[in-house]
């Protein structure tokens, strides 16, 4: 491709990916968007235009009078009351969003969901969904929202799923970087559409917490260090993101800030059934237990690792720093003639 042509829409959302995105450093996100040649042709909380010029400027795309690559929606789309799509009318205008929506979406090249709200619904579709809010090509784990299941944008693709709550500012560059070179194909995305650059891996992987969580050390109370699996409601052995190798801001995470990782890129994680904080148990044994591994193992390995807990991972597990450091074993030095 050539330069490519863009638009982004915000629906019904907070606007937390737009302020997500403009944290990306090294380059900074107009820097980006020069060096990939894509052009910005609007976006509501980045572009000059309102009401009339902005209109205009999505007729044109909306007609196919000029070319649309790279179609962005960042937030659910509302779809009530009773269908009508009123709730959320195009500024300026009584015509709902959904229905210039679903318009650009025909005629995208490519068609990219932005968080969790414009890929699944998310909080704006929780309940009770008053504003009958739907993902774009998913409600929740069910396929179709504003489009159907089948719908493929005129690359062929379905919707890419950049989902999250916020994203990552680095999950949507890279996406975009690989439809603009023409590399991301479906054996790019999961089951769930999303890039597998992002979402190949466990927000467990690389947490900092991993030995506690390898000896079942856990920590009891927010605050503590060690494992927040168990009793804390972490779900990163089960959320599908990077976000213990692509750090935000270049330093941190949910978990390495002492909060439990929520899941928040996987469908109706704003509805878990029970409080953020707090692990829901079976006769004492988590419900949620990690996707990678059996749970016959998972639970054989659990007791083992437990009787086998150093008491140093036991002791700071419980505690709120790192009273008991490794030990250091020194090697007896051996005298000059022996």
């Amino acid at each position: 491709m050539n330069r490519c042509s863009m638009v982004w829409l915000q629906s019904g959302g907070c606007g937390g990916c737009t302020l997500s995105l403009l944290t990306a450093e090294s380059p900074d996100l107009i820097s980006w968007l020069e060096g990939e040649e894509i052009d910005l042709a609007y976006h509501p909380s980045l572009s000059a235009e309102s009401d009339d010029a902005a209109r205009a400027t999505l007729q044109r795309y909306t007609e196919g009078s000029a070319t649309l690559d790279i179609l962005c929606l960042e937030g659910a789309v509302m779809t009530g009351p009773n269908g009508t799509g009123l709730y959320h009318c195009q500024s300026g205008s009584r015509r709902p969003m959904m229905d210039v929506i679903r318009e650009l979406c025909q005629q995208a090249r490519y068609v990219v969901a932005i968080g969790s709200c414009a890929s699944w619904g998310g909080i704006t579709s929780a309940p009770g969904n008053d504003t009958d809010a739907v993902g774009l090509q998913f409600t929740g784990q069910i396929e179709g929202g504003l489009l159907p299941g089948d719908f493929l944008s005129r690359a062929g693709l379905p919707v890419i799923n950049i989902a999250g709550c916020p994203i990552h500012p680095g999950w949507v560059l890279d996406t975009l970087a690989e439809l603009v070179a023409g590399r991301l194909t479906q054996n790019d995305l999961d089951a769930l559409n999303r890039p597998l650059l992002y979402s190949g891996v466990l927000a467990h992987h690389a947490c900092p917490r991993n030995e506690f969580y390898e000896y079942k050390a856990s920590a009891s109370a927010p605050g503590q260090q060690g494992c927040l699996m168990e009793h804390l409601g972490c779900k990163a052995t089960q959320a599908h993101a990077d976000c213990n190798i692509r750090l935000w801001n270049g330093q941190g995470s949910c978990t390495r800030g002492g909060y439990a990782c929520i899941s928040c890129t996987d469908p109706e994680w704003e509805e878990p059934g029970h409080a953020f904080e707090r692990t829901p148990k079976l006769a004492g044994i988590p419900i949620g237990l990690p996707t990678d591994m059996p749970k016959a193992w998972f639970m054989a390995l659990s007791s083992l690792s437990k009787a086998a807990t150093p008491k140093r991972l036991a002791h700071n597990a419980q505690d709120s720093r790192l009273s008991i450091p490794p030990a250091i074993r020194l090697r007896k030095r051996k005298g000059r003639h022996e």
